[in-house]
């Protein structure tokens, strides 16, 4: 695997190598001593999946301490923009935003650290992104800052698309009171 940083500290991209033959295709998605010599010694407890239509937005989400969670991304089927937003207040790259192109064509994954907001838009019918998450999911830990948020700029490269009623209701930027 190649362990490529982003522009945010924390946020790595990840490249398994691949193997194909006429059988198709192998890779490992996960090799914990692979992740822990490139400084990911997260232990993840909890894996979660969505599949949405082409132009769904979803995001941007996080959990709160103690329910903060570190996640493992990647698409199974598909592809979707994957946007990250930095929320931890001493970063050098605060209210910054990260995304790139996630595929099953690519397989490129996404190291999410604790203190990050996470969203993504769908560019293709029935996308599934699978993600691994370091903490439970806990109703009461969860936030969401609002997905179209003028101050964060994110070119999602759509301008109508299918959002659900809470993530429309996702507080500004400006006006989240970060605890990282």
């Amino acid at each position: 695997m190649k362990f490529e940083k982003t522009s945010i500290p924390g946020l790595t991209l990840i490249h398994p190598k691949v193997w194909k033959d006429d059988r198709g295709l192998f890779w490992e998605s996960y090799t914990e001593e692979q992740f822990k010599n490139n400084s990911i010694t997260t232990t993840f407890v909890q894996d979660n999946e969505s599949i949405s239509k082409k132009g769904v937005v979803r995001g941007l989400h996080l959990q709160l301490p103690p329910y903060a969670q570190a996640k493992l991304l990647k698409v199974s089927f598909g592809s979707v923009l994957d946007v990250c937003v930095d929320l931890r207040k001493g970063s050098p790259s605060y209210g910054e935003h990260y995304s790139v192109v996630l595929s099953s064509a690519n397989r490129r994954m996404l190291y999410v650290p604790e203190g990050l907001a996470h969203g993504f838009l769908s560019l293709e019918g029935a996308s599934h992104l699978q993600y691994k998450c370091s903490n439970p999911y806990s109703k009461i830990h969860e936030a969401g800052i609002i997905w179209n948020d003028a101050d964060l700029n994110i070119n999602w490269g759509t301008t109508n698309p299918i959002v659900s009623s809470k993530d429309k209701e996702g507080i500004k930027f400006k006006d989240f009171d970060s605890p990282f």
